[in-house]
């Protein structure tokens, strides 16, 4: 164990062993690799504990790895990150588990409230299940959508857009028009397309 190990590392470690699977330090920030059974254990410790305190939580989000030839955290396809806050000592942490297809995460709305809404885009643009917070419908997309736009095989573009009354517009790639953002030639704008 290192002697510059941050105290919320340690208490980890002390309290779920083998269950702590790796931390990385990066750019200030500490990110905690735990097995995905004990999640909302460590989330609720976390949170529970008188000297740590992570009382905040600020966002839940998930990362599909399945294109992803560089080195990584976790084997497993999907990445799912909690990101919390102590507002006693006012420092973040992150914890992230990995998750393949077929296998659930358990909730941890039950912990935070503010988890519920995170889990339910998670499970309707990745197709992530948490176990304690599933859904019968879409969250976002529409009851008929079939698949999960944010996985990384789900094609972009290529569809009309249904506009509010019920009209039908072109697809993205069917209109391309370049917009004062886009660089044209090493240049950033130009007078013709931004109006300047």
């Amino acid at each position: 164990m290192p002697a510059t190990e941050r105290l919320e590392t340690t208490k980890i470690r002390e309290k779920f062993k083998d269950g702590l699977l790796k931390v990385k330090e990066d750019r200030g920030d500490t990110f905690l690799c735990v097995k995905r059974e004990i999640i909302p254990q460590v989330i609720e410790f976390l949170k529970t504990d008188p000297d740590l305190q992570y009382n905040y939580f600020s966002e839940a989000l998930a990362v599909d790895y399945s294109r992803w030839a560089d080195e990584r955290d976790l084997p497993e396809r999907f990445e799912v990150i909690y990101n919390l806050m102590s507002l006693k000592a006012f420092s973040r942490i992150f914890i992230k588990l990995g998750v393949n297809d077929g296998q659930k995460v358990p909730t941890c709305k039950h912990v935070f409230l503010g988890a519920e809404y995170p889990e339910r885009e998670m499970n309707d643009m990745f197709g992530i299940v948490f176990e304690g917070n599933e859904q019968t419908q879409r969250f976002l997309m529409p009851d008929d959508w079939v698949g999960y736009p944010l996985r990384k095989e789900f094609p972009l573009g290529g569809e009309d857009v249904l506009f509010d009354k019920g009209e039908r517009g072109p697809a993205v790639e069917d209109v391309s028009m370049p917009h004062a953002g886009e660089s044209f030639e090493g240049k950033t704008g130009s007078g013709e397309v931004a109006g300047r």
